[in-house]
């Protein structure tokens, strides 16, 4: 049975494809100026990812409750699996001023788009809905913690005193 959106939750919604339209874009763009290639590979996952953000809203605003498969889970963990093999070969304090500035521009995209998934997951009514904004939001918070943990490795993001 199609979904119906209230004129409020078809807006945010609509708003979130926006987001990951433009992340999509961000990380595309980001994946071919960077120099470091291991930035490359991340950047081109993350897009890939926030794609898939984009066809799930693309779903629920057409009326359809998306189907959250375990495909989307394996992503991440293997996401995670390349940036723990990064961070145990990173270990060199010099990196490229650019790159940094594009890691840095998109942790804080991702900081803001995780935030604004918030709003859109508490004023959802339908709980199918919810979940699937709510497993977007986990993704987007792994972006985060991918681009973080790079930078870090790779003395861009220091949090020491």
């Amino acid at each position: 049975m199609p979904v119906q959106l209230s004129q409020k939750e078809r807006m945010l919604l609509q708003d979130q494809q926006h987001h990951e339209q433009l992340c999509v874009q961000k990380y595309n763009k980001y994946a071919n100026e960077t120099q470091c290639s291991e930035l490359k590979q991340l950047f081109q996952t993350h897009s890939s990812h926030e794609q898939q953000h984009y066809n799930t809203i693309s779903q629920i605003l057409s009326g359809q409750i998306p189907n959250m498969n375990q495909g989307q889970q394996n992503q991440a963990m293997q996401a995670q699996q390349k940036m723990n093999t990064m961070q145990s070969q990173a270990g060199s304090t010099g990196y490229n001023q650019n790159d940094a500035s594009l890691a840095n521009d998109m942790l804080t995209t991702e900081k803001y788009i995780s935030g604004t998934y918030d709003t859109a997951i508490f004023e959802c009514r339908d709980t199918n809905i919810r979940q699937a904004l709510n497993h977007i939001q986990k993704d987007e918070q792994q972006h985060g913690e991918d681009l973080y943990n790079y930078m870090q490795a790779h003395g861009m993001y220091n949090t020491q005193s």
